[in-house]
């Protein structure tokens, strides 16, 4: 238990009725949460108002209440304090109440639309690899020393994140690797928490479902870096066109690394291939595991952040030469008739064109491309037809399915995509819905030594249809169809 009042520190009030000094059980945004004891922080979210929850938060048991706006009656014994904004203050009061773990490691957050989960999840892996105690919050998993926590959210809410690291600061963690998601910011979810670096690895069309303009979504992503103190680093890729962006009005010490432009960190790709990347990352040759230009961006984010992080070069260099990355990104796996099989998490039509390019310099000549993507339901329809245009502009064969439709109609979404597809290419472009039955044809259309590209759901292992997850893994539906080719 903490006092109201030490909770209370850093946070501006503008009102305070009731006792200052009584002690706080449970911090809860959720009134259906509330235990006796507890401080309800009243959030106006994007559906629901916490101000509308405030009296049965009270009588289940809250001993104090955080509001932008009192209620109509107020009870004598329960602590009242008036806010400007009780999502930011949330992120502050949570901070507090677990001791303000963020300030007892080093918290290095990494954002922007593609990348995010295999920098930090590589940056996990590597300072593990080096010897230290680290955390990772991803959109994969959350890590604590090895031991994993099923992730629900790529950024928890400001409870959930502090407990987290809290529980890390308990099992002695150096280092936590985060990804820090656009909505996360914009919804002041990371209010509160002390940075000790930022990285920034691109920008393309996403989430407008939610930021409604490319504007809106860019500034949040700048939010992130504007909020950095002078004590944390602001690294982010020169050769993005928003790169400089985010440096902008940032207190942070500025760094920059690129392929392509004069930066602070440089690499250049010797080789690209199925077995991996030969790269020149700063004078040194190093060959790495994984494929395609963005996952050499990818490992020289990750090697500047090591660097700005005083690690040793060469130890750095070594141990980033044995790593594969995060699930689900760039993942393939080789049938005995020599079709390759490639699972990817890309959901955006930049991430679509990044994987299809990456195979597109890798394949030799003849091998036909088949490429099975879906769009998401409930989520940005604008990107839809995009992403089918991008799919047939650098595949053989494409064909349109279901990826999570949600509460939508899965020919619905296929629709959307089908607008996207030019008359040229509508032949070598079929729909089927069942996502089960595309993968099955994919593997029964190619030849030994065609690719099979699996876009969308990545490491998810699930399908999302009418609010029911149902257990579906791209992987496991690939490796299935290649056996039975064989049987």
């Amino acid at each position: 238990m903490r006092y109201l009042s030490d909770i209370l520190e850093g946070v501006p009030a503008t009102e305070l009725q009731g006792a200052y000094d009584m002690e706080i059980s449970a911090i809860v945004f959720d009134s259906r949460k509330v235990i006796p004891g507890a401080l309800f922080v009243a959030v106006k979210g994007t559906v629901v108002d916490g101000h509308d929850y405030i009296e049965q938060a009270v009588k289940d048991g809250a001993s104090a209440v955080i509001c932008e706006n009192l209620p109509a009656h107020t009870v004598g014994e329960v602590a009242f304090i008036m806010v400007a904004n009780c999502a930011i203050a949330l992120g502050q009061i949570a901070a507090n109440f677990y001791n303000n773990p963020s300030s007892q490691l080093k918290l290095v957050g990494v954002t922007g639309t593609n990348g995010k989960t295999t920098v930090a999840t590589l940056l996990y892996q590597l300072f593990t690899d080096l010897g230290y105690k680290c955390g990772l919050l991803s959109t994969v998993e959350n890590k604590i020393n090895g031991e994993v926590i099923p992730a629900t959210h790529t950024t928890p809410d400001p409870v959930a994140l502090n407990s987290l690291l809290d529980e890390m600061v308990i099992k002695g963690c150096d280092y936590c690797f985060m990804e820090v998601s656009s909505h996360a910011v914009a919804q002041h979810r990371i209010a509160g928490l002390c940075f000790s670096g930022g990285i920034f690895t691109n920008l393309t069309h996403d989430h407008l479902d939610y930021h409604k303009t490319f504007d809106n979504y860019l500034k949040a992503k700048k939010a992130f870096f504007d909020a950095l103190p002078k004590s944390a680093f602001a690294l982010t890729n020169i050769d993005d066109r928003n790169g400089n962006i985010m440096l902008q009005n940032t207190k942070a010490h500025k760094k920059t690394y690129a392929l392509k432009s004069m930066a602070d960190y440089r690499a250049k790709i010797l080789e690209n291939q199925f077995g991996g990347l030969l790269l020149n990352i700063d004078n040194d040759e190093v060959w790495f595991k994984m494929v395609g230009s963005f996952n050499a961006y990818n490992l020289l984010a990750v090697y500047a952040t090591a660097m700005l992080l005083e690690q040793d070069k060469a130890k750095v260099l070594t141990s980033l030469s044995k790593l594969t990355g995060a699930e689900g990104r760039f993942d393939y796996i080789i049938s005995t008739n020599k079709v390759i099989g490639i699972v990817d998490y890309a959901h955006t039509p930049d991430a679509v064109q990044n994987v299809l390019s990456t195979i597109h310099d890798i394949r030799k000549g003849n091998e036909k491309v088949i490429t099975v993507i879906g769009c998401g339901g409930d989520r940005d329809k604008t990107k839809r037809p995009i992403m089918a245009k991008v799919a047939c502009q650098w595949s053989d064969k494409v064909i349109l399915t279901s990826d999570n439709p949600r509460s939508e109609v899965p020919e619905d979404i296929i629709k959307d995509m089908e607008a996207g597809v030019d008359p040229s290419n509508q032949r070598k472009t079929i729909s089927i819905t069942n996502r089960h039955e595309a993968i099955k044809t994919a593997c029964h259309l190619a030849n030994p030594g065609d690719i099979i590209l699996l876009a969308g759901k990545g490491h998810e292992k699930y399908q999302e249809i009418k609010a029911v997850r149902n257990h579906f893994d791209d992987k496991e539906e690939l490796l299935k169809h290649f056996n039975q080719l064989v049987n």
